[in-house]
Order: C-alpha cells, then structure tokens, then sequence
C-alpha cells in the first residue's frame, strides 16, 4: 500500500525548491569572469529563471496534479510530446548526477585528502558509491525527501552562504586585495568572441528546476496555493544569494585559479585563512558537502517520479511502473543508477576533472534546454486551448503576458542551446570533436530513443495497471 498523506507544506516546498536549485557549487562557473558575471547572471534571469518561476507556477496551479511537467506538455502537445519532456527531465539529469558528484567529492577530498580532490579515479568511485547511497536513501519515501532536503538546505547551504556573505563583506571593507576590477573584468563581457557567452549554459542549468517539484503535487497540502507562493519566494531568494556569493568567490581568488569543481571551497580556505580560521576548513567542507547532497536528494527522486506518471499511462512496461511500499518508483531509481555509473566512467576518459565537468554539464543542459522549449510552447498553447480552466496563479498580462514571458525564455533557452557547442576560453578541451561530437550525438541519441520508446508501447501495457488494485 502506498502513502496518500499530504505531507509537503509551503515551507517544505520552499526547502526542496532550494535544495534543488540553489547551490553554492554553481557559483564558480560565473565566478570566473568577475564583475562581468553580473550581466550574465541578470541575463539569465530575465530571459530563463523568471520565464520559468512564472510559468511554472501557472502551470502547476492549471493541472496540480502529479506528473509535473508530463501532463503540462501532454495537455499541451500531445502524449508523445509530454513523452519526449519528462524524458529529457529524467535524461539531463542522468547525465548531471556525475557533475554534482564530483562537486561532492571534491568537498570530501579536501577535508580528509586534498590531492584526490582532482584525481579522476577518485572522483569516478566517490561519484557512484555517494549516488547509490543516495538512492537507497530515499527509497523511504517523499516525507523524508522533504526532510532531508530542509536539513541539508539549513545546514549545507545556509550556514556556509552566510559565511561567505559575511566573510566578503568583511574582505572588501577592510582593505583587502581585489582579485578582479572593473578594469579587468568589465560589467559587459567582450561582444566579438561568441564563446564567451558559452558561460551562460552553464548558468541555465544551475537556475533550472523550479518545475520539477510539480510532480509532488499529490503530497503538497493545498497545491494551489502552495505552488506559487513556494516557487516565487524561491526565485527572488536563489538570484539574490547567487549574484553575492559569486561575487564573493571572484574578489578572492584569481580568475586563474579557479577551479570549476572545488572553486568554492577554494574560495572558503582563502576567506578562513585570511582570518586565521583555518581550523574551521574541514567542518565547514563537509556542510557544503550536505547541501550539495540535498540537492541530489531531490533530483534523484523528482524526474523519477515524473517519468513514473509517463509509465503509469503505458508508456513503459508493467515491472517499471511498481513502486515500493512508501510509494517510491524504486524500479526506475534502480535503472537510473546503473546508467550513472556507466557515465561516471567519463570522468577516467577525459584529460582532467574540469573538463569532465563542463562538457557532462554542457550536454546536460542543452538536454534540459529542449525540454524547456516544449514547456515554454506548452504554456503559450493552454492559453488557447484551456482559457476558461481555473488557475489561482496567472501569468500576469493575460495571453499576451504569457506571450512575452514564455517568449523571453524560448529566446533564452535557443541561444544556449547553440552556445554550448562553443566552450569556454578557461576550459581545456584538448579535442574540440571529440566534444563537439559528444554534445551532438548524446542530444539526438536523447531525442530519438524516447520517440522510438513510445511507438514500442503496447496497449496491454496501460490495461495492467488498470486492472492493479489501488493501494
């Protein structure tokens, strides 16, 4: 028997939306270009993050049922579209869990060993024993996802932001040396080299997310009201930490040293060396460690439980739309660790832990990319085709607001897309077609299975679970 309580609150939601999104991991990929992050991070906010709170939490309130992004689409689209979106949900997160991970490991390895921190077969172990721990971890279901994910967020996240916060503050009123200028790193970035922009893919991807707790909505007391007020508090929160906290990491290290797995530990020994706090070093590794473990808690289970909907309409076979008794889609977590650690294996193939990293993010993003351009589509069209059916959020304006705002985040959301097949002048790819020819075939590899997937499927497969008895 699976649970039916409604356990999430608005303060719950709240914390997974903040588990989920906000990281201090993300901040060194903006860190790199010092004051020039600001722009992109404004930019990004504009034409991705507040499209997305927006329209997230119109959408949400329109179906607040589970499914998420699935029945948006599906309602929108059609059942092969909403198909292809929670797949790609599910599939740039396979593909992102090594990335996070490796942020993990690296927190670990500077407590205890700090040369593992860029050591590749380290960080392939670290990455698949922490993401198997992870998934049997939340095998106890969706009440103790919330749980977690708040203590990870308070503990993990808050305390060392605030740290970081304080201690930048502190650093710059106090005479210290700025590791960037105005003159150096320019609030506007150098419009003649395109791949200087390839910063914002990366940026996407640490903004994205706010829709994927929608497919909690069957445990979320008063999902109409909840959704929206949850998914806007967290936007104006997670912008304003952000753009502070990269700030904070570029004034003092230099853009050189930087490193885009441990960059933010880095950046907290310099903070606690400069204070004679170093002692502090290993404690404070470790918290950053548990928020970014939050973050893992809930992506581990969120597309899971959206793709979970898909099959639940026949989209997949019977044994993949079991859950377990605290109603938990422990088939697909399963499947989905063994292709992460066949992924993790990249991270022994690539020259260095860096550029690992940034293409798995690249591709990652540019999978979550083309899931959002159907959400986007899939906002505008329900205007049409659903503008009598209740919302208790709506985007403001109307239709025409909702033109403008999902319109902003296709514009946005495009141009990453094309962006990331430029890297980064500060990233190392030592084969451009190598990495070119990865992104290209993992996308269409991505698109391809999920539509040949859905002409396999066989009516018995929806029968069956009609004929289960309801738990």
């Amino acid at each position: 028997m699976t649970q039916n309580k409604k356990t999430l609150t608005v303060f719950l939601l709240l914390m997974i939306n903040l588990a989920t999104v906000l990281s201090i991991r993300n901040w060194p990929i903006t860190a790199m270009y010092g004051y020039t992050s600001i722009f992109y991070l404004l930019l990004s906010a504009i034409f991705f993050f507040i499209p997305c709170a927006l329209v997230s939490a119109e959408l949400a309130t329109l179906y607040p049922k589970k499914g998420g992004v699935f029945v948006w689409v599906k309602e929108a689209l059609g059942h092969r579209m909403g198909f292809l979106a929670v797949w790609l949900l599910w599939a740039e997160n396979i593909v992102f869990y090594p990335a996070l991970l490796s942020f993990i490991s690296a927190a670990v390895a500077y407590t205890f060993f700090p040369g593992l921190a860029n050591d590749p077969i380290y960080t392939c172990l670290m990455v698949i024993g922490v993401f198997w721990l992870v998934t049997f971890v939340n095998l106890r279901g969706i009440h103790f996802t919330g749980a977690f994910s708040t203590f990870c967020v308070i503990a993990g996240t808050f305390i060392p932001t605030a740290l970081i916060l304080t201690l930048g503050t502190i650093w710059i009123f106090s005479g210290n040396p700025m590791m960037v200028t105005l003159e150096s790193t320019p609030l506007l970035p150098d419009f003649s080299m395109i791949s200087t922009f390839a910063v914002l893919t990366g940026i996407l991807l640490s903004f994205g997310g706010l829709e994927m707790p929608a497919v909690h909505a069957n445990d979320v007391k008063n999902p109409k009201k909840s959704f929206p007020t949850a998914i806007l508090l967290s936007a104006g929160i997670i912008v304003t930490l952000t753009i502070l906290g990269t700030l904070c990491i570029a004034i003092v290290i230099p853009r050189e040293d930087i490193s885009l797995v441990s960059g933010t530990i880095e950046a907290m020994s310099a903070f606690l060396t400069q204070y004679n706090m170093s002692f502090l070093m290993p404690f404070m590794a470790i918290l950053i460690a548990i928020g970014a473990l939050g973050g893992l808690s809930s992506w581990v289970v969120g597309p899971c439980k959206g793709l979970l909907a898909s099959a639940e309409s026949g989209d997949f076979p019977p044994f993949m739309q079991k859950t377990n008794k605290n109603g938990m889609p422990h088939v697909l977590m399963f499947i989905q660790g063994g292709i992460v650690t066949c992924l993790s294996l990249l991270f022994v193939l690539m020259p260095n832990v860096s550029s690992s990293f940034w293409i798995l993010t690249v591709l990652s993003a540019q999978l979550y990319i083309v899931m959002y351009i159907l959400l986007f589509i899939s906002g505008i069209v329900l205007k049409y085709k659903k503008p009598n059916m209740p919302r208790a959020y709506s985007v403001p304006g109307g239709t025409i607001g909702m033109w403008i705002v999902a319109g902003l985040g296709l514009l946005g959301v495009t141009f990453s897309l094309v962006i990331g097949f430029f890297p980064p002048p500060d990233v190392v790819v030592d084969n451009i077609i190598f990495f070119e020819s990865f992104l290209l075939i993992g996308i269409i590899s991505m698109i391809l299975l999920p539509i040949w997937i859905h002409t396999m499927r066989r009516p018995s497969w929806k029968r069956v679970l009609k004929q289960q008895p309801k738990g």
